[in-house]
């Protein structure tokens, strides 16, 4: 079976307590991550054929991380052995990387700094049929943005199926470029674009009416999806699925539904609700993975979508980047959660 290589930077999350607590006690939770890396473990652990493409230093630490991931069932021969450091991120536990309190320590780190011309993308590429990465790559920097689009050009060229994740982390961005500025060159390369409606036009000009927000009403998310989905695709004629997942975090708990747009027609899925969640990070890779899954293994729009949108639900409730949630358990767990009188 071909492989799905996705490619991003491994990160290690480091997890304070809010109270500081970890200051007295000499002990500082982690965890291993990347976007990129949870979106490859979750489908590891489903059975799909999973590649890893990032730069890491070549010393020790480097060595026990990829025995790490070579014990999750995760090809690491594409792994690039080049600069200092691995990148780092600080965050409160049961935060969101959205959150203002996330705190970055990835200047200059080997992803970063790896430079276009180095990569033997012929060996690289071999037995691959997937290629998925973020938009977090092209936000680290210039040389990682270009690395990016050299990528892009080399799998698309040997007519790879490509995904991005349109994730958006404000805080990244700081190297004189703005989202606009680099991502359409990057996603008019992609046959699937994952994200939400605020991340579209953000980083791909696709605007969202001020009101959708504040009347916060889902038959307008729905609509709103359609139209953007709808113009995405006209910017981009390669693109031929776009989901958008609605993740609302509320004092009374997290409610999460999605959408999918292919062949004119957008699907919509289950929505979900739960009054408390374990760990915020990670969800969106694993919805992700739920549609390669899906789409890998050829099931219908409808089915990937669900599929994809409990993933996502359930890894709420996992404490780590990645779902540790097996494939044939995902829809099982998120069922306890469904809102019945969702719209369809």
């Amino acid at each position: 079976m071909a492989k799905v290589l996705n490619f991003g930077e491994l990160l290690l999350r480091i997890c304070p307590d809010v109270e500081g607590n970890w200051l007295k006690n000499n002990n500082l939770p982690f965890y291993v991550g990347g976007a990129e890396l949870n979106v490859a473990t979750a489908l590891a652990l489903w059975g799909i054929p999973s590649a890893y493409l990032t730069a890491l230093p070549d010393n020790t630490l480097s060595a026990q991380l990829l025995d790490y991931i070579r014990g999750l069932n995760i090809d690491t021969t594409a792994v690039q052995h080049h600069g200092d450091r691995i990148g780092l991120y600080y965050l409160h536990q049961g935060k969101d990387m959205k959150n203002a309190g996330v705190i970055y320590d990835r200047a200059n780190s080997s992803f970063a700094t790896l430079p276009t011309g180095k990569i033997d993308w012929e060996e690289v590429f071999k037995e691959v049929s997937w290629f998925h990465f973020s938009a977090i790559c092209p936000a680290l920097s210039q040389m990682a943005a270009n690395l990016c689009l050299e990528a892009l050009q080399e799998a698309s060229a040997r007519g790879i199926y490509i995904s991005i994740d349109l994730n958006y982390r404000a805080k990244l961005w700081k190297y004189g470029k703005e989202p606009l500025e680099v991502l359409p060159a990057l996603v008019g390369y992609c046959d699937l674009v994952m994200g939400n409606l605020w991340a579209a036009e953000k980083m791909l000009g696709i605007p969202v009416p001020d009101y959708i927000a504040v009347q916060d009403k889902k038959e307008l998310y729905l609509e709103q999806s359609l139209k953007s989905s709808t113009a995405l695709m006209g910017l981009f004629p390669k693109c031929k699925v776009v989901a958008n997942t609605f993740r609302f975090d509320y004092e009374q708990g997290v409610k999460y539904y999605s959408t999918l747009f292919t062949e004119g027609h957008l699907h919509v899925s289950k929505e979900y609700r739960s009054e408390k969640i374990v760990d915020k990070v990670g969800s969106g890779d694993c919805y992700m993975a739920g549609l390669i899954y899906g789409f890998y293994l050829r099931k219908s729009a409808q089915q990937s979508l669900d599929f994809a949108t409990a993933a996502a639900f359930s890894k709420l409730f996992v404490e780590s980047d990645a779902t540790t949630v097996k494939s044939e358990d995902v829809q099982q767990k998120a069922a306890a959660y469904e809102i019945i009188e969702s719209i369809h």
